[in-house]
């Protein structure tokens, strides 16, 4: 549009006089801007024409401007830019998790993280489902999650997980390699939609792959075949919110006051209120409902079930803290 002005500008300057072109774009001027000035002297017919064309084309060019800024303000674009990506406190974070793909998973995965005050950053590709997700407490990345420069964005070598829920499994087996590369002490869990993909996933270093058809699949047979036990399970989940939650515990490797002392001499039943459902050892060997006698080894994990308060005093127990 400027380089049409311009254009049209030369173009004028040499159909009419010096003076009568400098009369023309002082007379654009005053009209634009609305001033309203009369006309210096009388302009020739190519100066009339020449005018009104610079008239035209600046009041377009005018109009463009304010359409943008006006987008800025009313479809949410400068919020997005205020908020912004790549901010200084992105660059700050330490342990928190990356979201790639924020679609009915990724905004699922949002509110949970949410709910257990788990810091996040969401990357997605489309700026139109950034807009609407501004209300979420996240900070935002448009751009390709596959991509390295993306990914340190993000601050990946501080970051404690990724999960990947692209459609597509092979972008989520790109992403899978990038993340593993650019820091391999990650966490990583990714979608899949079929089972080859499942493998192809293990061997690019997942830790773990959800299948969103196999789980909602078996989810939905178990609520006609044992409709109970699955509601039981859902006030029993491991929400952030929940009044009474699951919640895993790992021993501490030091303190002296628990090393391998069994459940019943550790008491934290009496002492907490906690229930203890589940053990897994150093080795990753699960036991469910482990008996009293079963020894607590430093590195291992205690599943507990209880309130937030019980379980917080169960972690000051196992850590030796008085």
């Amino acid at each position: 549009m400027i380089i049409t002005i311009l254009v049209i500008g030369v173009s004028g300057f040499m159909l009419i006089e010096d003076d009568e072109f400098l009369d023309a774009l002082y007379m654009t001027v005053i009209t634009i801007s609305t001033v309203g000035f009369g006309e210096i002297h009388k302009l020739s017919s190519a100066g009339k024409i020449f005018t009104m064309l610079l008239i035209v084309l600046s009041f377009t060019t005018y109009a463009y401007a304010l359409t943008t800024i006006s987008t800025y303000f009313f479809e949410g674009q400068l919020k997005l830019f205020i908020k912004g990506y790549g901010t200084k406190a992105i660059r700050k974070m330490q342990n928190h998790v990356i979201i790639c793909g924020f679609g009915r998973n990724g905004q699922q995965i949002a509110r949970e993280l949410k709910a257990h005050h788990q810091s996040y950053i969401i990357i997605d590709q489309s700026s139109d489902v950034i807009k609407k997700s501004m209300e979420a407490e996240g900070n935002f990345i448009e751009g390709d999650a596959t991509q390295d420069d993306v990914l340190l964005k993000a601050n990946i070598k501080a970051a404690k997980a990724v999960i990947t829920t692209l459609p597509i499994d092979a972008d989520n087996l790109y992403v899978v390699l990038t993340a593993r590369t650019l820091n391999p002490m990650l966490e990583i869990v990714s979608r899949a939609s079929d089972e080859s993909s499942e493998r192809k996933l293990r061997m690019a270093g997942v830790n773990n792959v959800v299948m969103p058809e196999r789980v909602g699949g078996a989810h939905m047979a178990n609520l006609v075949t044992s409709p109970d036990i699955i509601e039981f399970l859902d006030h029993v989940s491991v929400h952030g919110q929940d009044p009474t939650r699951l919640e895993e515990i790992i021993c501490p490797e030091t303190p002296n006051t628990t090393e391998n002392r069994t459940i019943n001499e550790l008491k934290i039943r009496r002492l907490t209120g906690v229930n203890i459902i589940g053990y897994k050892t150093p080795d990753g060997v699960y036991i469910l409902n482990p008996k009293p006698d079963t020894q607590v080894i430093p590195g291992s994990k205690l599943f507990v079930l209880g309130t937030p308060d019980e379980i917080i005093l169960s972690k000051k127990i196992l850590s030796g803290e008085k």
